[in-house]
């Protein structure tokens, strides 16, 4: 089998995305700490008693260290939430049924979970056997799969063939078991995508021909517009009934999940 199907959108054409696991709060910790060392430098090195009393307190309660960046990465979560529920809010139609999506759960539910993900994010490899349980959990919640596959650089371009290995899965009728075998795998290379592909009964004469179609392609370029017009910032993103969750926590996606039916 080929793999080098061409990329639906260049790695460096995109925006800077990264597996939620890593952003922002990762980031977040670095600049809070330093920020906070450095606003409280002239108080504590220069002798004077207020100084040397918050010196203390802090070596004393370093979990105060912990709290504000908490504090902090919540609020940027929250902020990023926000953002991604007024586009949605706004573009509702780049969320409505998409025919090409590979989708578990029926078609009229009243509640939707739609998830954009990349088979090498950590985060959603991490979360991904949770989901999985709260798909079976739920089988009067549609559940709506988005390949995006973000994770590219230079010549490599694993994630996109891997998502194009499941859309060509997902032809046969096989996306769900090739889906989960992608995300157990721990690294993933093209040889070891087209194993996955037959260990799920694939046939790969058939996938070849969709693993490098053009309408994979513009499915692929679709998704990557409707994700960069939502404003998202890495994955995986969870969306329930349009509304994005504030984390990628199993339970906070079964939370939302639970609400939404008692609004539905």
């Amino acid at each position: 089998m080929t793999h080098d199907a061409e990329p639906s959108a260049r790695a460096d054409e995109r925006p800077a995305l990264v597996s939620r696991l890593a952003q922002p709060g990762v980031i977040a910790l670095g600049v809070s700490l330093v920020a906070l060392a450095l606003a409280g430098a002239p108080y504590v090195t220069d002798g004077g008693p207020f100084g040397a009393r918050v010196r203390a307190y802090l070596l004393e309660n370093p979990q105060i260290l912990d709290e504000v960046v908490q504090a902090r990465q919540l609020r940027e979560q929250s902020m990023i939430t926000d953002q991604i529920n007024q586009a949605a809010s706004a573009n509702a139609d780049l969320l409505a049924h998409d025919p090409r999506d590979p989708a578990v759960g029926p078609a009229d539910a009243a509640v939707t979970v739609i998830e954009f993900f990349d088979y090498r994010c950590p985060g959603c490899k991490a979360v991904s056997a949770d989901v999985l349980r709260i798909v079976r959990a739920n089988p009067d919640v549609r559940f709506v799969f988005k390949e995006w596959p973000i994770l590219d650089r230079g010549e490599d371009t694993t994630s996109n063939y891997a998502a194009r290995a499941a859309l060509a899965a997902h032809a046969q009728g096989r996306y769900l078991p090739v889906h989960q075998a992608l995300m157990a795998a721990p690294a993933l290379t093209p040889e070891e995508v087209d194993r996955v592909l037959e260990a799920n009964g694939v046939d790969l004469a058939r996938a070849r021909a969709i693993l490098g179609a053009d309408d994979t392609s513009r499915h692929l370029a679709d998704i990557q517009i409707a994700a960069e017009t939502l404003r998202l910032q890495g994955t995986p993103t969870f969306l329930v009934n349009g509304r994005a969750t504030d984390s990628i926590r199993p339970q906070d996606l079964a939370a939302a999940i639970a609400e939404a039916k008692r609004g539905a």
